[in-house]
């Protein structure tokens, strides 16, 4: 892997772990074993470093939701695929946890990525959904754009209760409510 690769890798993991203000400069060159010189010679600085971070997250976070949502199965099935996958619920999204983050809203160069991989995603699960309607499994009551963005908030709102409670309960909870109230909308 090559210095510019572990200097975002390690930003990433760094943001996720202790959002913008917590990750500095130092932090990152100690965690992906590089000088301050290897740091400024691939970025002008922490912000630009940020960004290619956020933008990296944002592209494996897309990439592994669209495997699951891209899956075979009924649209249900797809949705529950991906809500149930694997993650490390305690850590907290690493996109929505960031919104959370003052210094990230208040930059545009790293609010950007965050605000546009969460309407992706309410795009991609909105899609999944209309799909659902398009071949009778949905009931036509259900509106796939605020319905998507009810998934995403529950989601998002699962990982704080979540991290209140230090407990996987809450969002396991929040996920099984979704899939209740989108069970309720299947047409048998």
């Amino acid at each position: 892997m090559s210095t510019r690769d572990n200097l975002v890798k390690s930003t990433q993991a760094l943001l996720w772990e202790r959002g913008y203000v917590g990750t500095s400069p130092k932090a990152i060159q100690q965690r992906a074993g590089a000088g301050q010189g290897s740091m400024y010679h691939h970025f002008a600085g922490k912000e630009e470093l940020a960004r290619a971070a956020l933008d990296r997250t944002a592209a494996e976070l897309r990439a592994g939701v669209d495997v699951q949502l891209s899956g075979s199965g009924t649209a249900l099935q797809r949705i529950s695929a991906y809500l149930r996958r694997e993650r490390d619920i305690l850590k907290g999204c690493p996109i929505g946890g960031l919104t959370q983050d003052p210094d990230v809203m208040a930059a545009p160069a790293l609010r950007e990525p965050v605000g546009e991989t969460l309407t992706w995603l309410c795009t991609r699960l909105a899609g999944v959904l209309t799909e659902g309607l398009d071949t009778g499994e949905l009931s036509p009551a259900l509106d796939p754009a605020a319905t998507a963005a009810a998934i995403v908030a529950a989601l998002q709102g699962g990982y704080v209760l979540a991290r209140a409670a230090d407990s996987a309960t809450p969002f396991e909870q929040a996920v099984e409510g979704i899939l209740a109230l989108l069970t309720a909308h299947t047409i048998h």
